[in-house]
């Protein structure tokens, strides 16, 4: 279970601009005890035992540069997590690495790795220190429907199962990467939060998602409006099936939904470029988006059964694009608008290894 959170901050003195991301992950609860299982840790990966513990992922995007990118983690035993329901809360604490809450509305919490620890492999983590203390209001939810439902999961239909619960939230708080101090500013924040569980990770694993969208028709910027896409894996039986596409458009406070979408990936020296096309029965959606290499983070996990892809997930915030919104009349296609996407959240993994010709 993956509670995800980017948003994005300013630095008062500087005006420099990042965006940050915060996780609380949960891998195999049902093994866990008082310590956590570390499922790339020599001592665990030879006794064949599967990974259980929580995870504080808290880290920061490469700049514009390609710089200064990284992510911390702090893992915590199954018996350290608290958790509430109606509403979730849920809380960590081992009395050394800090306390970290999360709740429908606010995020706290403190993560610090230090050099000699990152070193550790089975940590899957850069060093350096992130402080947060902040609100959450999520404005706009994609709600899945059937594919998150509880009949889905018991035919185990989807490896991997997506719920948008803030694909359009306003963050307001601080953030202290490094001792260096950031303001999260509700308007400036172009937050984005959801949630995915299952058994597995989607392979390939794709995700764009921008709240920072701008109008050729009127010519402003959009503040009720909102992209969120994620790829699922189906199956049937146990027969993975191809991988596919679940959309949702808000515009201007109308929600544009779409599960039949057609999609391709083209990948340069220096950029992962999407092109995709969604159909409903009343609407049509284009959209071309982008995002160079060097702002993007490769982030680190491992699966369920203990094992790290040696396939990069790459994930960053500076994706750009345009989307052309098509309402049907008639049967024809009205353009409804051609709005631009800046500051797009995007991760991506390919299905399989690129190999060498001839091997």
């Amino acid at each position: 279970m993956r509670w995800w959170h980017s948003f994005s901050g300013v630095q008062p003195d500087t005006g420099d601009t990042r965006t940050f991301f915060i996780e609380f992950f949960v891998i195999n609860p049902g093994l866990g005890g008082d310590q956590p299982i570390l499922g790339q840790h020599p001592y665990y990966k030879k006794r064949g035992m599967r990974p259980s513990y929580v995870m504080v992922k808290a880290g920061v995007f490469p700049d514009a540069e390609g710089e200064g990118g990284r992510q911390l983690h702090a893992f915590y035993p199954i018996s350290a997590l608290k958790t509430t329901l109606n509403p979730l809360v849920m809380q960590v604490s081992d009395g050394q690495s800090g306390h970290c809450l999360y709740s429908e509305d606010k995020l706290t919490g403190f993560v610090e790795v230090t050099r000699r620890e990152a070193r550790h492999r089975s940590l899957m983590t850069d060093s350096g220190s992130m402080e947060w203390d902040l609100e959450v209001r999520k404005a706009v939810s994609c709600h899945t429907g059937l594919r998150a439902g509880r009949f889905f999961q018991l035919l185990n239909a989807l490896d991997s199962y997506w719920h948008g619960e803030g694909i359009r939230s306003f963050f307001r708080g601080s953030v202290t990467l490094d001792g260096v101090s950031y303001d999260i500013i509700p308007e400036l924040s172009y937050g984005y939060a959801d949630k995915h569980w299952g058994r597995n990770f989607n392979r390939p694993w794709f995700q764009f998602a921008c709240g920072k969208l701008s109008s050729q028709r009127t010519g402003g910027a959009l503040r009720h409006s909102v992209l969120a896409i994620s790829g699922f894996c189906p199956r049937f039986l146990w027969f993975p099936l191809r991988g596919r596409l679940m959309m949702q458009l808000t515009y201007m406070g109308e929600d544009f939904t779409f599960s039949h979408c057609k999609w391709e990936t083209k990948e340069t020296g220096k950029r992962f470029i999407w092109h995709i096309l969604a159909k409903s029965k009343s609407a049509v959606v284009k959209i071309s988006g982008s995002s160079t290499k060097a702002e993007m983070l490769q982030l680190q996990y491992e699966s369920p059964e203990g094992k790290k892809s040696k396939i990069p997930l790459l994930a960053g915030s500076a994706g750009v694009g345009t989307i052309q919104l098509y309402r049907k009349v008639s049967g024809a296609r009205e353009l409804m608008d051609t709005l631009k996407l800046d500051n797009a959240l995007c991760f991506y993994q390919k299905e399989t290894l690129d190999r060498p010709p001839g091997t």
